[in-house]
């Protein structure tokens, strides 16, 4: 398993975005040397984790635990075959582009550590908006990626530093749930029923599906 790429976007204004300046900075692009990667901060101030990455949208995108957005090239490469066109590290969002690893199916807590240091967490899937459709120029995108749920992974940064294309991928804690980033995706999306199951995740859970979920069971506890 290991790092294809790491990828950062530049603020670029764009008609398909809600954002308050209409800027987005989700074309992100390969960085060519090695990039510094840190908890950026509480959702709503903090942007990335990693330096020289933009994050425009605070309402819904960035902060500790959603510090580090990560995409497999193995789901890239059916996209590509499926939409009938290249798609190239970091055209989804991501920040990290890897290889070898089942990001979708990876856990909730689980733990990455990329190169001699940096160590990610896994917190949650992640949720398709009116921006990725935009720039991705796909009709009915949000639908279809929801429906396919191979949505990547967020994750959280427990030991900061640098990471690098090609650093090795070494998986170093697995719980022993079976929350994936994938069901928690499905669970707060379109089959809430499934959201009792994401409590066994714990405070690993990214907190606003760790809320929904406690919601949940609370309304059916009457």
């Amino acid at each position: 398993m290991k790092l294809l790429s790491v990828n950062l976007g530049r603020p670029q204004p764009v008609p398909y975005t809600d954002q308050a300046e209409g800027v987005t900075g989700i074309d992100k692009k390969p960085a060519d040397g090695p990039v510094r990667v840190a908890a950026p901060g509480r959702k709503g101030v903090g942007a990335s984790g990693l330096a020289g990455d933009a994050v425009c949208e605070l309402r819904h995108h960035g902060g500790d635990d959603q510090a580090v957005y990560a995409y497999a090239r193995e789901d890239l490469d059916e996209w590509e075959r499926e939409l009938g066109r290249s798609l190239a590290n970091g055209c989804f969002g991501e920040n990290l582009t890897t290889d070898g690893l089942d990001v979708s199916g990876a856990l909730v807590g689980e733990r990455w550590r990329i190169g001699s240091g940096v160590v990610l967490e896994v917190t949650s899937g992640r949720i398709p908006c009116r921006t990725f459709q935009g720039h991705l120029g796909e009709r009915g995108w949000v639908k279809r990626f929801t429906r396919k749920g191979a949505t990547g992974a967020y994750l959280r940064v427990i030991e900061p530093g640098e990471i690098r294309a090609g650093d090795p991928i070494e998986i170093v804690h697995r719980p022993d749930h079976g929350v994936t980033a994938a069901l928690q995706f499905r669970a707060v999306t379109t089959e809430r029923e499934l959201l009792p199951r994401l409590l066994a995740a714990g405070e690993a859970l990214h907190p606003e599906s760790l809320e929904k979920a406690r919601k949940y069971m609370a309304e059916q506890l009457g």
